[in-house]
């Protein structure tokens, strides 16, 4: 028998108040949006008068029962604290990291139900609703970006002993204050791969196979294995691959799972021929085939050399958003932009994928929420990584890497034409930028 899926909660009566662990007392105000489990409420300290619709805060509520929302609250209590994220960006002199701020969480009941919640900063758009409106393409350079700065949450939150597992357009999330500001949202899936510095082994399970939204789910999830950090870079390059292009060669196949893991599967073992000949700009399919080459001879326990790949993808490691001037979320123009399709609904997913039409706020949380069973709740459906091969190198040697018993295939000479069989209706148009919000400069009172 298939388990139960969790019910959305009750919504809480407008004006309701809620106490975090902390002992701080929150409003509610109207409902903005909603998760795969949870509704989302805006939110204000200000007990005296009702929430405003500029609040700078946002409550998660959830059933007490439901797990994401517990995966999500055990992530910040173990890896993201604010003072620990402080911290990293003082030793890496960053001063950017897009992890959202939580405020605080704690359980409430009404009229016979329990409920738990989480106080986090809100969020503006996030980058599917960006994508939707053109074909899902960005231009290059703010692709380019937009890997950094995803980079640098990974390597943040692998270094804390987790993986995110749900890397896609739909949890990244543009700044309420600063558009120009992107962040790694929802960690509901995430995933602790080496808890006490010790990893998890690579066991495929072919009943927990292709889980995730399926069409960036890493090779090893599509074989049943736990997530590693081989696995989130794996997702992050089909999606940046997806960014550029405006669709993925899977596209026809998504409904049939065995499928998309053979498309990917043949992607990843024609490298770097296979990336070098989709409609991109040489130089950037170049980076990418690059990239790609980096994740596939990372093994399952080995730590990914992310500066290295930061260097590909961004001259000199530069990020996106935290004093760059912010990104150009217009669409591509010339050759690129013509002829384009609209591509399936990334915000649905198959699987542990829980993508909502709305997605506003952002949803994390840090501190300890009371006395709870200290497992990893449900990792067991969630599982997803990336596939075995030889240790990264900086610079990896093409010639060494055309698929075994292939006929020679030299590559074309530096001022020639690579071929382009990828046909016009794979080919997607322009995005439309957010519009920008105030800041208020607005923090919780301490």
């Amino acid at each position: 028998m298939a388990p139960r899926k969790p019910k959305l909660p009750t919504a809480l009566p407008e004006n309701f108040e809620l106490t975090d662990t902390e002992k701080n007392r929150w409003k509610l105000g109207k409902i903005i949006g909603q998760g795969g489990f949870g509704l989302i409420y805006l939110a204000s300290q200000d007990l005296d008068k009702p929430v405003a619709q500029d609040s700078h805060f946002v409550i998660k509520l959830e059933y007490h029962e439901n797990g994401p929302l517990f995966s999500e609250l055990k992530f910040y209590q173990r890896a993201a604290k604010l003072e620990s994220i402080h911290r990293w960006k003082t030793t890496k002199k960053m001063d950017f990291l897009g992890i959202p701020a939580y405020w605080g969480s704690g359980l409430a009941e009404h009229n016979g139900k329990r409920y738990r919640f989480m106080v986090m900063d809100r969020l503006g758009t996030d980058l599917q609703k960006v994508c939707d409106g053109n074909g899902a393409q960005l231009k290059p350079g703010t692709v380019l970006q937009l890997g950094c700065t995803v980079l640098d949450v990974l390597e943040y939150i692998h270094e804390n002993e987790y993986v995110h597992a749900d890397v896609k357009a739909s949890n990244l999330m543009l700044g309420y204050r600063d558009p120009s500001e992107v962040y790694l949202a929802d960690y509901g899936l995430s995933y602790r791969f080496c808890p006490e510095g010790v990893h998890k082994d690579y066991k495929p399970n072919p009943k927990k196979g292709h889980n995730g939204t399926i069409e960036y789910t890493s090779l090893d999830a599509h074989n049943g294995a736990a997530p590693s950090r081989r696995g989130d870079l794996q997702v992050l390059a089909f999606c940046l691959l997806h960014w550029l292009c405006g669709t993925l060669p899977w596209d026809s196949v998504l409904n049939n799972p065995t499928q998309v893991h053979e498309a990917k599967a043949r992607l990843m073992d024609n490298l770097p021929n296979s990336v070098q000949q989709l409609p991109l700009d040489r130089a950037v399919s170049d980076k990418m085939a690059d990239f790609f080459l980096h994740v596939k001879e990372l093994t399952y326990e080995q730590r990914p050399d992310y500066q290295a790949l930061r260097t590909l993808l961004c001259a000199g490691g530069r990020r996106a958003g935290g004093g760059q001037g912010g990104l150009d979320l217009s669409g591509p123009s010339g050759e690129l932009a013509g002829g384009t399709t609209r591509g399936p609904d990334r915000s649905k997913g198959t699987g542990q994928d829980r993508g909502s039409a709305i997605k506003k706020p952002g949803r994390r949380g840090e501190q300890v929420v009371e006395e709870e069973e200290d497992d990893e709740r449900g990792h067991g459906e969630k599982a997803r990584a990336g596939n075995t091969r030889a240790p990264l190198t900086t610079k990896p040697d093409k010639k060494q890497t055309r698929p075994r018993g292939s006929r020679s295939n030299p590559a074309p000479e530096e001022d020639g034409e690579r071929p382009r069989p990828i046909a016009a209706c794979h080919l997607r148009g322009p995005p439309i930028g957010p519009r920008a919000q105030p800041d208020l400069g607005v923090r919780p009172r301490r």
